[in-house]
């Protein structure tokens, strides 16, 4: 009897260290993809934020589109800038990733990309590319990620809504039943966490070129 235990109890151990071993092997294959993949992932994620600076800002046309040191600062002063406005409307939740500058072929400044997130969205974090020129009438939207319900709060990807905010300028504000103000768009229907996300992001977009460029 005792014999046909210990039999079992290695079949067991046995089992166990089969398992580890397996669970080893998989983990080794899932680190080296991973190493595979990361760059190229990082690599992708770079051209789809470049290609949505471009698309907020059509009128190009040869021009450039390019960080400078100042913008940096402005970035990383961005949080303080934000926090001289008591609206909500532009300052909830949002935050400012980049800003470029957008210039002719001649080097002139014809107007700033926004690189912004807000956090407010109803799946969470939404992260979008503003475009505006120097007068601060937007030139495009773009959503760069989202997690936002499909068929509701997703929509904000949709070009018919993003479309609603050119040349619209700050502060934007958002109807349920219909726009009827120069700088009001209309809601994405039952997705009133997504709107106000966005809305919010664009002023704020506008609000940090407004007190920090164009001060």
């Amino acid at each position: 009897m005792s014999e046909k235990k210990n039999n079992g109890g290695s079949t067991i151990i046995k089992d166990a260290l089969i398992l580890f071993a397996i669970a080893l092997v998989l983990s080794a294959i899932l680190g080296f993809t991973n190493e595979l993949t990361k760059d190229r992932i990082a690599e992708q994620k770079v051209l789809q934020k470049e290609r949505a600076y471009a698309e907020v800002f059509p009128e190009l046309n040869g021009g450039s589109i390019k960080n400078t040191d100042e913008l940096t600062a402005i970035v990383e002063d961005s949080f303080a800038i934000l926090g001289l406005s008591s609206d909500t409307n532009i300052t909830e939740g949002s935050t400012i990733n980049d800003i470029l500058e957008v210039t002719d072929t001649a080097g002139n400044t014809i107007g700033y990309v926004v690189n912004v997130t807000n956090s407010k969205g109803y799946g969470g974090a939404i992260e979008m590319a503003v475009g505006m020129d120097t007068d601060l009438n937007i030139t495009g939207l773009s959503i760069i990620s989202n997690s936002e319900t499909a068929g509701l709060g997703a929509n904000c990807t949709k070009d018919t809504w993003r479309a609603q905010f050119n040349g619209k300028t700050i502060p934007i504000t958002y109807s349920k039943t219909g726009a009827v103000g120069a700088n009001e768009i209309d809601a994405i229907s039952s997705s009133t966490f997504t709107t106000k996300a966005v809305v919010w992001g664009v002023n704020s977009a506008l609000y940090v070129i407004q007190m920090g460029v164009k001060k």
